[in-house]
């Protein structure tokens, strides 16, 4: 599908990518990995025909659809959802422009017998024909159906795109790729700002996805769910495994193995050779063979070994400063954004040391709290810092906020305190920013390489409750693994927003889910929430939970009078039963939707369903009807504890 011959890429005299070669095939789903500035995303541009090799070229066979998914999203104030899926149409948009050009044009003249307005009438009938024959009609149906499937509702469609969070807007990205049904898809970390289940859908759309696949990602599961091959980027070349993530790690282990012992086989032939070189270049009856002996070693290939692109961050967080033992009080706090709630009467307590993540989907108020909390949000309710309580926090765009126009060495020199002064070089050299590294400017460095700058900036100062928003987007994975190990060591409180499944993996000790403007304390880590959100219906949870208080509560009652216990009781049974044929509803209703949702992932059942005119119309009702039952459910049940 697309050939990769001889490429090769320099700036300023730096090689990024020196004669490299290879073929995307259909079918193959490749996983591109290296550590941060390696050039995983400047070959995805390449690939994408946005950035022009040096040498060498890239071969896209005419008519060969890509999809093109960039790291940082770039959208226009001012478009709504629609508008923004609108623009996956450009060839259509091109011909509907001329269309309606050609269509003002006639309907202003009057020269109706000319030779140029019959031409004019001419064109306006091909391209109306050209405008139906390539779906133009269908255009508004289709963007329905796949926006819906991705989860927008009627009411987003009119929304602007700057109303919704990151994930929302990495939805509308991949719904205007859907919508342009590609060949190829170029993913450049297409999980970053997306939540676990946003992740998780994608992962089953990408896995029964027909065409083939260029990803991106630091994000293990990921890769060894989606890859079926990894191409390795590093100095400047390329190596190229025919399996997922982890069987590549272990076969480029055997292979640098072999490739070691290979080499000492060839040191010992070449050291044993000279030796009878020495010894019979002298004698005149053997010198014609130590010249055949001569011969063959400069025509022996030199076997090098691979060589492993293993620097990696050296780093840990200053001591925690002396604070009390409670780091952070929430106390009935609401947030809301004109007519839109987004949280409602929290509470919550961080002793000192807790180490807790804030997960659920995008748009719930995970971020929004981690901005409450570092007071860069107002709010209504009171959150309250415990005593000697000194706040760090890494944004979700931290690496944003950087000033592009001066060098790694001035970021960190600007933001330097009197005990890090002397330290700075020994500080940068610590996150991989050594000799001519400290010299470069902020924006000609890759994502990963202004996160590392930014988490670099953190360390300067030291503090006893850390706020982490998404820290590991942009990470590779070996960076990852040396955050998630400073911070396990971290002997201060810490909250972190994240979606990344195995950093979250023994990280934290609480897990905080947050849905429907509330927020549910979880016991353990991310595998703990994930099997316990598998194994149970939440909302029959709450119900048992209740039930044994109606138990414990009716012992108490017995100074009431009988008609009141009497009604009472009834009262109660009526809620109580009322309550469990709604979660028998609820519980139906969702595996109907959950198998809708599992359906619409599936690139070739979409396909079959996006024929069928009700289908979305019936979906969405459905989930109305589970909206509305959730919240009878959820009036029925306040009635029932007022009752108690």
């Amino acid at each position: 599908m697309i050939s990769v011959n001889n490429l090769s890429l320099y700036f300023g005299g730096q090689d990024i990518f020196k004669d490299i070669s290879f073929m995307v095939n259909k079918g193959d789903k490749i996983g591109l990995v290296g550590k941060n500035g390696a050039g995983k995303s400047t070959l995805l541009n390449v690939l994408s025909k946005n950035l022009t090799p040096n040498k060498g070229n890239v071969s896209i066979p005419n008519g060969l659809i890509v999809g093109y998914l960039t790291q940082d999203l770039d959208f226009e104030d001012g478009r709504t959802v629609i508008e923004e899926a609108q623009t996956a149409f450009d060839y259509l948009n091109t011909i509907k422009a001329r269309l309606d050009h050609v269509d003002k044009e006639l309907n202003e003249r009057t020269d109706y017998e000319t030779s140029s307005y019959l031409e004019l009438i001419s064109e306006f009938n091909e391209l109306e024909e050209r405008y139906r024959m390539s779906g133009g009609n269908d255009v508004q149906s289709e963007m329905s159906q796949v926006l819906s499937g991705l989860g927008f509702t009627q009411y987003d469609f009119d929304r602007q795109t700057t109303e919704f969070s990151g994930g929302w807007r990495m939805r509308i990205e991949l719904a205007k790729m859907l919508l342009k049904k590609p060949n190829i898809l170029l993913l450049d970390e297409p999980t970053n700002h997306l939540d676990i289940e946003s992740i998780i859908w994608l992962e089953n759309w990408l896995k029964k996805y027909n065409g083939a696949i260029v990803l991106v990602s630091h994000d293990k599961f990921f890769l060894d769910s989606i890859t079926n091959r990894t191409i390795e980027v590093a100095f400047a070349k390329i190596n190229d495994y025919k399996a997922p993530y982890t069987k590549y790690l272990d076969l480029r282990k055997d292979r640098i193995e072999k490739q070691i012992q290979a080499k000492k086989n060839q040191d010992k032939f070449i050291s044993e050779t000279k030796v009878l070189i020495n010894k019979f270049r002298a004698k005149k009856n053997k010198a014609a063979f130590a010249q055949t002996l001569i011969t063959k070693l400069e025509r022996l290939e030199i076997i090098h070994v691979e060589k492993e692109d293993v620097g990696s961050m050296q780093f840990r967080f200053p001591p925690a400063p002396h604070s009390g033992k409670l780091s952070l009080e929430i106390n009935n706090v609401s947030k809301s954004y004109d007519d839109l709630k987004v949280l409602t009467n929290l509470d919550m307590q961080i002793v000192k040391g807790d180490k807790i993540a804030f997960v659920g989907k995008n748009g719930e108020g995970k971020s929004t709290l981690a901005k409450m909390v570092v007071n860069e949000i107002d709010f209504e309710g009171e959150i309250k810092l415990g005593h000697q309580v000194k706040i760090g926090y890494y944004a979700q765009n931290q690496a944003d906020f950087l000033d592009e126009d001066i060098t790694v060495l001035q970021t960190i020199e600007n933001a330097v305190t009197e005990h890090t002064k002397s330290n700075v070089r020994t500080i940068l050299g610590s996150f991989l920013f050594s000799n001519d590294d400290v010299s470069k400017k902020i924006k000609v460095l890759s994502g990963g390489e202004r996160a590392r700058v930014a988490l670099c900036k953190l360390l300067l100062e030291p503090y006893n409750l850390l706020v982490m928003d998404e820290p590991t987007n942009h990470l590779d994975i070996q960076s990852k693994s040396l955050l998630k190990k400073a911070l396990l060591n971290y002997d201060g409180s810490l909250i972190v927003v994240s979606h990344d499944r195995e950093f979250l993996q023994g990280l934290s000790e609480k897990v905080y889910e947050f849905k429907n403007q509330k927020i549910r304390e979880y016991i353990g880590d991310i595998d703990t929430f994930l099997s316990e959100k598998d194994l149970e219906n939440f909302k029959q949870l709450e119900s048992s939970q209740k039930d044994q208080k109606v138990i414990a509560k009716d012992k108490n009652q017995e100074q009431l009078s009988y008609n009141e216990k009497k009604k009472r009781k009834s009262d109660i049974n009526k809620l109580k039963n009322s309550i469990g044929k709604i979660e028998k509803k609820i519980e139906q209703l969702e595996i109907v939707l959950k198998q809708k949702d599992t359906d619409l992932s599936d690139p070739k059942k979409f396909k079959e369903l996006s024929s069928d005119n009700n289908f979305f119309e019936i979906y969405k009702q459905e989930q109305n009807s589970l909206k509305d039952l959730e919240k009878k459910w959820s009036d029925q049940t306040e009635e029932l504890e007022r009752i108690l």
